[in-house]
């Protein structure tokens, strides 16, 4: 089991280094349907709830019109967002990321975030999430992500997650999670098994998993409007 400790030296520098330069510090935005409604799930053949600023599938604009399939590659520039469905399959795409998928048709069975920020909710069919430095087995699973070369950010929204530092076969965890419970972060660097970190919650919140769950045709597994479950957690 990794160290949970406080980080040490070297890894500490990295990460407090990262956090300054404002790595993971872009606020995340509240998102609502038009008249604070859901939305209805997209129509067969349909892709792309919403888009904005710059966004590419494999390299070229995309719209509303535009069909995602496993094998894709979506691109978002400064200042944008694009949030879409494949399948049983939700995401919302942060800007300045670079996100390769893997798969055929309506199945995506590898998401390779290269980087940026991309809130997750997956159907009960077995997935995996790769950055850099982190690999994320996951199924029936809310998850969000960032990206950085010297560590990536993890938050089992709920569900099950297997976390892995790629370059340390020591840093591995199995989280399960019933609402924004065990957030990680996974360093790029570090002694063996040590490489994965307690986390805070930040830069998603419950309004948007909600969201991209209702494209799909679900809610997530708690309530999402009282009891304080309805905030944007920031860092």
């Amino acid at each position: 089991m990794p160290d949970r400790s406080a980080l040490g030296d070297p890894g500490r520098r990295r990460l407090l280094a990262a956090l300054a330069a404002g790595v993971f510090s872009l606020p995340a935005g509240r998102l609502s349907a038009q008249g604070g409604g859901l939305p209805a799930p997209l129509p067969p053949g349909r892709s792309i709830h919403e888009l904005r600023g710059t966004v590419l599938v494999n390299g070229r604009a995309a719209s509303r019109q535009t069909a995602v399939v496993g094998g894709d590659v979506i691109e978002t520039g400064e200042a944008s967002r694009v949030i879409f469905a494949v399948g049983k399959d939700a995401f919302l795409l942060r800007a300045s990321g670079r996100l390769e998928t893997r798969g055929e048709g309506v199945t995506v069975r590898v998401l390779r975030l290269v980087t940026g920020k991309l809130l997750s909710v997956f159907g009960s069919e077995s997935r995996r999430v790769e950055t850099p430095v982190a690999s994320i087995g996951i199924r029936g699973t809310g998850l969000y992500v960032e990206s950085d070369p010297a560590l990536t950010y993890v938050c089992t929204c709920y569900g099950t997650a297997d976390i892995a530092a790629i370059a340390d076969p020591l840093s591995g965890e199995t989280v399960v999670s019933e609402h924004h419970d065990a957030p990680r972060y996974v360093l790029s660097s570090g002694a063996a098994g040590t490489r994965i970190r307690l986390a805070p919650v930040f830069n998603h919140t419950d309004q948007e998993l909600a969201l991209i769950e209702a494209l799909v045709g679900r809610t997530p597994p708690f309530e999402v409007n009282g009891g304080g479950r309805g905030n944007r957690y920031g860092g």
